[in-house]
Order: structure tokens, then C-alpha cells, then sequence
């Protein structure tokens, strides 16, 4: 099983972030290890001094595509759901300066909690589902599928030209503005289209 992450493909969250946009969608790995479900707690790594949530919404690969075309790559995911790129941004920024790989700060153990996934068909237009987090009650972060650059089958299109996509393998679609650190005992929430999916705290 893969965990795939698309970075910047929010134009606002590139902007606060100080990130050009790309001309084309970037995205990295996480390892299973980083897969946290069933709303187990997120253990605060002691490497980093600044850990931040990104919320996102996720797909689920439903069959086996390599080189999938756009047209056709709304019959290889199933399922949509919820997922944090819990990122050392610390870390990160000290990678970016230096030219180098983000994994250490992308791809850690517990780095990509993951919710609970909806059916495809409860989902009319894909172009157009709202999400958001609560952060110890209070909303931190909000997005619409319709405000990314990459759409999903756009997405789904372009990592089946580098990877073959598998049954169960996650696509995380990339993160809206408003991410922000998390703390010891913080509660997470997040939601799509009002429907609580993911719940975590911070140990």
C-alpha cells in the first residue's frame, strides 16, 4: 500500500506558505508506517519543535492502473475521505534551504492520519465538496475540491504516468490555506460536507 501526497495544489496555501505555484502537480511519498486510522492517538515526535496539521481530502484506489487517462481515472478511486500531512515544518524549511528530500519531515511514523471514507456516489459534483478542521472546537481550516489546482482525475492521470496505482492505495489531494501548529492535547476534527470523519489527539 502507497501513501502519495500532493504538495501545493492550493494556490492559497502555496501564497502563505511562500511557495511558487507549480506548473505541474508535485507529490511525495509516506511509508504505511506513517498511517494512523481508527482514531488512535498522534504521538508529538521528539525531532521537531513544530509540527503542523494540513487537512486534506483523500482517495482510495479501487483497482490496478498504470498510465491511467484523464478521462477514464474516475473509475480507479471509489471512496473519498479525510487525511492530515502532519508535517515538521521546521525540519521541512531547513530541507527546502538546503536543496534537499523532505521525507524526514513529511514522512515520519504517525505523519498521515486517516478518517473514515464515503462512497463516491454521495457525491454529485466532485468539483465541488466542502471540508474543514476544528482545532480544540474552534474552525482552523476550510476548503472546497473546486479550489484545486490539479483536479482529482487530473491527479490520479498524472502519478499513474510514474507509479502503477493499486487496490487501497492513498491519495492525499493536497492541503487549503490555514494550516497551523499543533500542541500537546490538542483535539483534532475534521469534516466533510458537515459529517465528522476523523477525530485525533495530540499526545
Amino acid at each position: 500500500m502507497k501513501i502519495i501526497c500532493i504538495g501545493r495544489n492550493y494556490r492559497e496555501h502555496a501564497k502563505e506558505l511562500g511557495h511558487e505555484v507549480p506548473v505541474e502537480p508535485v507529490f511525495f511519498c509516506k511509508p504505511e508506517s506513517a498511517l494512523i486510522v481508527n482514531n488512535q492517538p498522534f504521538f508529538y515526535p521528539d525531532f521537531s519543535h513544530n509540527v503542523h496539521y494540513e487537512t486534506e481530502l483523500v482517495l482510495k484506489i479501487s483497482r490496478i492502473g498504470k498510465n491511467i487517462e484523464e478521462r477514464f481515472a474516475q473509475r480507479y478511486y471509489d471512496e473519498i475521505g479525510l487525511g492530515l500531512d502532519i508535517t515538521a515544518r521546521d525540519i521541512q524549511n531547513e530541507c527546502i534551504k538546503k536543496g534537499l528530500p523532505w521525507e524526514k519531515a513529511k514522512a515520519f511514523d504517525g505523519s498521515a492520519p486517516v478518517g473514515k471514507f464515503l462512497p463516491l456516489s454521495r457525491f454529485p459534483d466532485l468539483k465541488n465538496i466542502n471540508f474543514h478542521c476544528n482545532l480544540n472546537g474552534q474552525t482552523v481550516q476550510k476548503g472546497n475540491s473546486g479550489e484545486m489546482i490539479n483536479s482529482f482525475d487530473s491527479v490520479v492521470s498524472f502519478i499513474s504516468k510514474y507509479f502503477t496505482l493499486k487496490i487501497g492505495d492513498l491519495i492525499f489531494t493536497g492541503t487549503p490555506a490555514g494550516v497551523g501548529p499543533l500542541k500537546l492535547e490538542d483535539k483534532f476534527e475534521g469534516y466533510i460536507e458537515g459529517e465528522k470523519l476523523l477525530e485525533l489527539r495530540v499526545k
